[in-house]
């Protein structure tokens, strides 16, 4: 009782500035460092977290989590430090993958669905070499086009968390078509992210949501839905990161087990 309430009135609007900035600067848990969004890029580290204790309840010890659309490499780099921190405090193996075309984006389907009028072919090429220097031995960089990437990588862990970066329609198509792949394992429930979302330009007739959309009428067995009750009990419920986090449900897996006990009722 008295650590709820405490944490009820640190969470107060005048007050969880600073907690937010002693929590970043304390060795404090990770979860604790997830739920108060003190950490650089708070919507990976939460996507990894999840995956890693979805993992647990699966009984598995490893994960695979994804970055597709690296770029100059600033969030695969924060996805691997997220990794390395989730692992030492869960003992589940994280393994990391970046998924980049190397010279930046594809020219596309020539539409308005990859929105010609935000982004050309082109932009945000990577500077391989670089980035390389900076990776750990757990992180793997995937470099090619991802329709052909995305269907021949090999991922031996199962899926946990993808961050999508993609920007094009066209490009989140082919990444989405990793959760379709029978020889790919994945969780029973895999942690997304979608970057391009939330910008006045976005709407569901184009971009990452027109390729959710048709992804969930292809898909008979995994489908994707936003992630609900994320905001539950988080200091900062109105992150705009919160907006852009989805979950890809596995039906199939779902159907032949249930949690230990039922979760309990609302009342």
């Amino acid at each position: 009782m008295l650590k709820a309430l405490l944490h009820t009135v640190l969470a107060e609007p005048p007050l969880r500035l600073l907690t937010k900035a002693a929590v970043k600067a304390l060795p404090v848990s990770v979860h604790t460092k997830a739920l108060w969004d003190a950490v650089n890029r708070p919507q990976y580290l939460v996507g990894v977290l999840y995956a890693a204790d979805q993992a647990k309840r699966e009984g598995r010890d490893a994960i695979s989590v994804i970055e597709f659309g690296v770029a100059e490499g600033d969030g695969l780099l924060a996805l691997q430090a997220h990794a390395i921190a989730v692992e030492r405090e869960t003992a589940i193996r994280v393994n990391v993958y970046g998924f980049d075309r190397k010279d930046g984006l594809p020219t596309g389907v020539g539409d308005y669905r990859d929105h010609p009028d935000v982004w050309q072919g082109g932009d945000y090429a990577m500077d391989v070499a670089t980035l390389k220097g900076r990776l750990a031995e757990r992180t793997r960089l995937i470099l090619g086009d991802i329709q052909d990437t995305v269907r021949h990588a090999d991922i031996s862990a199962p899926i946990g968390f993808m961050a999508v970066d993609i920007d094009l329609y066209s490009s989140a198509v082919s990444t989405l078509e990793i959760l379709r792949r029978a020889d790919v394992p994945r969780l029973r429930r895999v942690a997304l992210y979608f970057d391009d979302l939330a910008e006045h330009y976005n709407h569901c007739f184009a971009g990452e949501l027109l390729a959710i959309e048709e992804f969930n009428v292809k898909s008979l067995d995994v489908k994707v839905d936003r992630w609900r009750g994320l905001r539950a009990g988080r200091p900062f419920p109105d992150a705009p990161w919160v907006d852009s986090m989805f979950l890809a449900h596995d039906l199939t897996q779902i159907g032949k087990v249930r949690l230990t006990r039922p979760p309990a009722r609302m009342r």
